[in-house]
């Protein structure tokens, strides 16, 4: 087998693509290096002459990939990318055994694309992060990712803010019933999901205490964000009592307690995974451990690097 560059080229000349120029530089950069690499092909990066990544760039990928052992990260964040590039992308989770974090965040991937990935994901002992967050998922997505959960024991981090579903991770418009039925894949022990991000999801009282419970159920669940949904009474006195109790710590949660004339609420903090939607260190990580959060749910030398995210 030639190098990764050679490899792409031949599979976009066999498919009678076109070749992507920011694919072909950034595979080129690889070239020589050893250890776990990141492919960093974000659409929106302002250091580089962008060509966003589109659903048959994503097959052409696909191909390059299932066969290679080198690649351990793939950071498709901001590009063109539908169903039938998710579809594309689900068969590379298939195929290949050494991918272990998958980004795919503000691109076009609906319900269809969702039940792909969530398809693939129910045999694949591979990855460990996968983020769709900014994406249109809605209710139906959601609940195909937590039918996954339920089988899937390997997928420690697992971020759907802003994905415009009615259960979503982040932003995606999941909802209580979404809400509902994340709850019940976490709460079952085989569930080893070790952070759930699900801010501005329109979750009320039904779906965040459901959420709560189940992490009473489930000890392995031990980071969660749910800024932006509403934070009614019980959900603040849910909440409240798993960081009183050191079941959630503050350093692992994007929400803080405070009481006005004897009621309890939700204050937001800035901790975690959120922290890297807008940056993540280039070199290593941050002194600050909270910041951190997402880099130190595995202890693999895998760099979930997001610079230059706005």
């Amino acid at each position: 087998m030639g190098s990764i560059t050679e490899v792409y080229s031949s599979v976009c000349k066999e498919l009678k693509l076109r070749t992507n120029r920011y694919i072909l530089e950034v595979l080129q950069e690889t070239e020589g290096k050893t250890g776990d690499i990141t492919l960093k092909l974000t659409g929106n990066d302002r250091l580089r002459k962008v060509e966003k990544v589109t659903n048959k760039d994503a097959l052409a990928l696909s191909r390059t990939l299932r066969d290679n052992d080198s690649v351990t990260g793939l950071d498709l964040r901001y590009n063109c990318i539908t169903d039938e590039g998710a579809e594309h992308l689900a068969d590379l989770l298939q195929e290949n055994v050494c991918l272990r974090s998958l980004d795919l965040m503000c691109n076009d991937i609906q319900t269809d694309g969702a039940e792909y990935i969530a398809k693939s994901l129910t045999s694949n002992e591979a990855l460990l992060s996968l983020r769709l967050t900014g994406n249109k998922i809605g209710n139906r997505g959601a609940m195909h990712l937590a039918s996954m959960l339920q089988r899937n024991s390997t997928l420690q981090e697992l971020d759907m803010a802003d994905s415009d579903l009615i259960l979503d991770l982040a932003s995606n418009r999941i909802e209580d019933d979404g809400a509902l039925y994340l709850s019940q894949a976490i709460a079952l022990p085989t569930c080893n999901l070790k952070a759930l991000s699900i801010p501005s999801n329109n979750i009320a009282t039904v779906g965040l205490v459901s959420l709560s419970r189940a992490m009473q159920a489930n000890n392995t669940l031990t980071h969660i964000y749910i800024w932006g949904n509403r934070l009614e009474e019980p959900v603040c006195q849910a909440f409240s009592d798993l960081l009183s109790s050191g079941r959630l710590s503050s350093e692992q949660t994007d929400v803080c307690v405070y009481e006005v004339d004897g009621c309890v609420c939700l204050a937001e903090v800035f901790h975690g995974l959120k922290r890297h939607y807008y940056w993540t260190p280039s070199y290593g990580q941050n002194g600050n451990p909270a910041s951190n959060a997402a880099l130190a749910l595995t202890n693999t030398q895998l760099h979930l690097n997001s610079s230059h995210t706005p």
